[in-house]
């Protein structure tokens, strides 16, 4: 590396934290949802040693490792992809985490995350009828409004996902071009 290419480089992190760009950039713009028992993410990523075997052992497939986007302390770290499957909490993650970075999940008392509707992506708010993710939780944490319009009860939601990876507004509303879904999962704790 030449000394032109290293103090450019030193001056663009300097000029990145003195106009506090780098903050997002190291932590991510946006919370991650974790595999069960590492929602407490200061703590998840002291332990973690990104050695992939929460990801391999998954039998739902819906872990997933983080890219550059969710941050640079982030990368390569577990994550939740509810496109790709939802979690049935069988504790394989936890069991094989070999620094105890995914810690014990009471799915009754825990929660992974809370289902949010996306008004602007469900079908249902389109007047079609559609309670596929009412249909889809076996927590009865969605029930249908008087309107017939999909409510989540945060009590009684435990991020499980599988409303999100049943939700069908990914191939109805395609042309949206949006990365949401009619239901989605976020990072967050039960109310």
């Amino acid at each position: 590396m030449s000394r032109r290419a290293f103090a450019l480089g030193t001056g663009s992190v300097a000029a990145l934290f003195a106009l506090g760009a780098a903050g997002p950039a190291i932590a991510g713009a946006k919370e991650v949802l974790r595999p069960p028992g590492g929602q407490d993410e200061k703590a998840f990523i002291a332990s973690c040693l990104m050695c992939d075997k929460c990801r391999s052992i998954c039998p739902e497939n819906c872990l997933t490792t983080c890219v550059l986007e969710d941050g640079i302390a982030n990368f390569r770290t577990p994550r939740i992809d509810f496109r790709k499957g939802y979690c049935t909490f069988c504790d394989e993650c936890i069991e094989v985490c070999p620094t105890r970075a995914l810690l014990p999940f009471d799915e009754g008392k825990d929660s992974i995350g809370i289902a949010v509707v996306n008004e602007d992506e469900c079908i249902a708010f389109l007047g079609s009828g559609c309670h596929v993710c009412v249909d889809a939780c076996r927590y009865d944490a969605i029930s249908l409004s008087a309107t017939d319009k999909p409510v989540v009860d945060d009590a009684l939601c435990n991020g499980c996902g599988q409303c999100e990876f049943e939700c069908p507004s990914a191939k109805y509303r395609v042309w949206t071009g949006s990365d949401k879904r009619g239901i989605n999962v976020e990072a967050g704790e039960r109310r």
